[in-house]
């Protein structure tokens, strides 16, 4: 009476902590525990059925510590006389010297051979193989059919909460994966800017699968916001747009990605293609819009510069159009540079070089043009009116000057100077010419500068402005 009244306690008590909690690791241990003090056994093992890896690998036990092992045993089913219980979906007793059953399976760090009897029973959901348990005893035991039906049951309440946890977890994942998704997506929508997009993207992927690094590689080969290290497995998913594929999505981490992980990160790859796209539609449009900006008001400058030209009284039409010609290259000349350096900046050292070669190769004339320019940037829309003062300060220098022109560029004073002097005559009426003019214009109202000119055997004009 007093077995039947602790067998039942144990079924209650087994049913209590099966409800108590998802937490795998509590529910088997308690199990383990309470199982070898109600059947008054030594020992208790409880495995658990890895599916992916096809193993029953023990997670807890009574009589030896798992955390005490060097190594946490594992099996195959039908492996071992616990294994041969799960493999045949039916409990295996043995009475008496079960380490010499040759079913048996050694593992040192369990010294099973001090036990003589073993229970062994599977826990089966719906007859899905989800682990087993066994009992043991150091000395020999008949175990009655009362107690194999017990095990059973418990096994069975065992199978329960491996169910509800796993049904658990998979619930946790699910709202894992959505708030990762909802996290990129409303990146994707909200940032005008592909980088910010690419980097929250990358960022989402490492913790949404708990990676320990993940990359996007573009098309080109461009690895865009590498995050954390490599790790001992990759996965790569492409990212695929109208059919093409435009890059792909690299995820790193220690242990196998799982199937639902790897679900999971094409969706976020296929939201990566999406960004991509939207980023670079946005780029294009903010591309044509500047362009179109920048060339009508280059073509209100043409114009501006032509009618001026026009108004300058009695001039010769074929210099006034050379004049013309050369300052459309120089507004030709920021543009090129700025399509060479993909940047908003351009690099007025060397476009001052480019001017310079041009202008001497066409009206050079044998005179020595010396340059001592330093790397200073200037947003092209400024760089355009430097580069027309320049050109016709330079024009002026080698039409007018002397045979020895210098030009300087550099910064001083926290500004930028441009210097273009010679060693020629200085005209005063040159001054009050309509190349004078313009620059006196340009450099007052773009540059927001200030133009000197000094005469010391020769010309020397100064154009000093903010950068």
């Amino acid at each position: 009476m007093d077995r039947s009244a602790r067998h039942l306690r144990l079924l209650t008590e087994t049913i209590a902590a099966v409800n108590s909690t998802l937490d795998l690791d509590e529910v088997f241990e308690l199990i383990a525990h309470k199982v070898a003090e109600a059947l008054e056994t030594d020992a208790c093992f409880v495995y658990l059925y890895d599916e992916g890896a096809d193993e029953l690998v023990l997670r807890a036990s009574y009589g030896t510590r798992v955390e005490e092992m060097t190594r946490v045993p594992k099996m195959r089913p039908g492996e071992g006389i616990t294994g041969a219980a799960a493999a045949g979906r039916r409990p295996v007793m043995i009475a008496r010297d079960a380490h010499l059953d040759p079913r048996f399976k050694h593992f040192p760090n369990l010294r099973e051979e001090q036990y003589q009897s073993i229970l062994a029973v599977p826990i089966l959901a719906r007859e899905r193989l989800e682990g087993a348990l066994n009992v043991r005893t150091r000395a020999a035991r008949e175990f009655g059919e009362a107690e194999i039906d017990l095990l059973m049951a418990i096994a069975g309440q065992v199978a329960q909460a491996i169910e509800n946890a796993k049904l658990y977890e998979h619930a946790q994942r699910r709202v894992a994966e959505l708030e990762a998704l909802a996290a990129i997506s409303e990146a994707v929508s909200q940032s005008l800017y592909l980088e910010e997009s690419l980097e929250a993207i990358v960022k989402t992927t490492v913790q949404a699968v708990d990676a320990t690094g993940a990359a996007l590689v573009l098309e080109d080969g461009t690895i865009a916001w590498p995050e954390g290290r490599p790790g001992k497995h990759a996965a790569r998913f492409p990212l695929r747009w109208k059919g093409r594929e435009i890059g792909e999505l690299v995820c790193d981490r220690d242990r196998p990605f799982r199937a639902e992980e790897e679900r999971l990160l094409a969706s976020i790859a296929h939201h990566a293609a999406v960004a991509l796209e939207h980023g670079r539609t946005v780029m294009r449009g903010v591309l044509a819009q500047e362009i179109h900006h920048r060339v009508k008001n280059n073509l209100q400058t043409v114009a501006s510069l032509l009618r001026l030209q026009a108004g300058a009284g009695e001039v010769d039409p074929r210099k006034a159009l050379d004049d013309s010609v050369n300052r459309i290259l120089a507004i030709a000349a920021v543009h090129e540079v700025l399509t060479e350096q993909r940047d908003d900046d351009v690099d007025l050292g060397e476009l001052v070089e480019r001017l310079r070669a041009m202008l001497v190769q066409g009206l050079g004339g044998g005179k020595a043009v010396t340059s001592r320019v330093e790397p200073v940037s200037l947003h092209g829309a400024r760089a355009t009116a430097l580069a027309l003062v320049f050109s016709e300060l330079l024009q002026n220098a080698l039409e007018h000057g002397g045979d020895e022109v210098r030009v300087e560029l550099g910064r001083r004073n926290g500004g930028v100077l441009l210097t273009v002097a010679d060693n020629g005559f200085w005209d005063e009426g040159a001054a009050e010419g309509t190349g004078l003019s313009i620059v006196r214009a340009l450099v007052r109202e773009e540059l927001e500068g200030e133009l000197s000119l000094t005469s010391d055997g020769g010309l020397r004009v100064e154009v000093a402005f903010p950068p």
